[in-house]
């Protein structure tokens, strides 16, 4: 194979037009020679894009990506001579996209570097800007988990989305359905947390007429709505331990049978799963079984709290109020948004949802200012509450009780702290999953 500055304009095109998703090809010094159609539809047809820097086109940047605080997939793939994919946002003539970067190397028959293939994989399932449904986000913690997600999405791997109550698990799950090769047949979705123990097993497999009393006629289960598609149960940690075992027997075996049926039933549709507990501290206390936990936990995804992705904090209320019945021309004012900053939020992005539906209501002005606010979240930047934990001991005076001394530590950490909940978790020496109960606790009471 010839040099790359030895190609004709069609051969370099011919490569290409193979590619169904934008597509370019790219020089040892950055520039491209390259594209094909879906890539000038997506990045625009401006005359002179050939010959400039990817990293111009894609963010408007003088240098590349690595050196403007990105990872660069073109000097990982220099580096390494293998294939790269790195999470990026790019910029397009309708706004930023998240795009999944695939950079492959490019060699001459003596084994030489000669060029970059880039493949641009458009992320249509999630926004970095208020725009549409779907995932909102941009912060490094959301990134993160959007680049996960692309990775399982295609496959058929179980998944299993772990987070707080509140961060977003069903829409992320929909995205996995969505990003997948069985995104044209049906997502199901199974409430394991309103489900009670007798009902689990029919609503799940379905039953026979006669099966049990009120049984009037043959009902198909939600295994078999979910035929080709995904199932996801929600809050899989809710499940009884003794209908647990006959999941697993369908996860394992592909089959299961309706209840009151003879019939082996056989099952067709890629497994997605979420809770908010520990089920591995649910395994040790004998809650879950420890076979079931194996089976579904192949590809676990954390989704980050609303404390983690705080940066996505203006775009996620700009999000929500375009979404939300009458939020359409309502601002957020400046000292809201201050609250909202130091404010816990131990309920995630539903929680910030009720304070916008609150604050629409209240704000007649079309401006959601501070008093619109719930009280206890205006206490997080009360003047002085930085304070509040000094001098707790006042001579002459009662002594203030445990619960209330452990009440306004929280209450100052939970605004002042610079780390994430995992890392006040690690510090406090306690779980994770105890301090969220506890934060969770500390606002229900005001």
């Amino acid at each position: 194979m010839a040099e790359i500055r030895n190609w004709t304009q069609a051969e370099m095109n011919s490569l290409l037009d193979a590619i169904s998703e934008p597509a370019a090809l790219i020089s040892l010094d950055y520039q491209i020679k390259a594209a094909n159609q879906a890539y000038y539809q997506t990045y625009g047809s401006t005359p002179g894009i050939l010959g400039r820097h990817c990293y111009d086109v894609s963010h408007g940047f003088d240098q590349p990506c690595d050196l403007a605080g990105e990872s660069c997939p073109l000097k990982l793939c220099l580096e390494t001579r293998q294939k790269q994919r790195v999470l990026h946002q790019h910029q397009t003539p309708l706004g930023e996209e998240h795009v999944d970067v695939e950079m492959s190397p490019i060699h001459n028959q003596q084994g030489d570097l000669i060029a970059f293939l880039e493949i641009l994989h458009l992320v249509k399932e999630a926004k970095p800007r208020a725009a549409g449904g779907g995932l909102i986000g941009r912060s490094s913690a959301f990134n993160e988990m959007l680049a996960l997600m692309r990775r399982a999405a295609p496959s058929e791997i179980t998944v299993l989305l772990l987070g707080e109550t509140g961060t977003g698990k069903e829409l992320v799950a929909r995205a996995l359905h969505d990003a997948s090769p069985r995104s044209a047949k049906p997502f199901i979705t199974v409430e394991c947390s309103g489900l009670p123990e007798t009902l689990f097993e029919s609503e799940l497999f379905g039953h026979e007429k006669g099966a049990f009393t009120g049984a009037l006629g043959r009902k198909n289960g939600l295994v078999a709505a979910a035929h080709g598609g995904t199932l996801f149960l929600d809050e899989i940690g809710e499940i009884p331990l003794s209908q647990q075992v006959k999941l697993l027997r369908l996860i394992e075996t592909g089959s299961y049978r309706s209840v009151g049926g003879m019939e082996p039933q056989y099952a067709n549709f890629r497994l997605v799963c979420a809770t908010h507990r520990d089920l591995e501290e649910q395994v040790k206390a004998g809650a879950f079984r420890a076979d079931l936990y194996y089976r579904i936990s192949a590809f676990p995804l954390h989704l980050p709290s609303l404390a983690e992705r705080r940066e996505d904090l203006p775009l996620l209320v700009e999000a929500l109020l375009q979404r939300l019945p009458g939020g359409e021309g309502v601002r957020v004012a400046e000292s809201t948004l201050e609250c909202l900053r130091h404010y816990a939020f131990p309920g995630n992005i539903r929680e910030l949802r009720n304070f916008l539906e609150r604050g629409i209501l209240l704000a007649d002005k079309g401006v959601i200012a501070a008093e619109h606010l719930p009280e206890f979240c205006r206490k997080a930047l009360a003047p002085g509450a930085e304070q509040q934990n000094q001098g707790l001991f006042q001579p002459g005076a009662a002594p203030l009780p445990l619960r209330e001394l452990e009440k306004r530590y929280l209450q100052e950490l939970a605004t002042s702290y610079p780390g994430d909940r995992k890392q006040l978790a690690q510090e406090l020496q306690i779980s994770e999953r105890s301090l969220y109960r506890k934060l969770k606790g500390l606002y229900s009471q005001d």
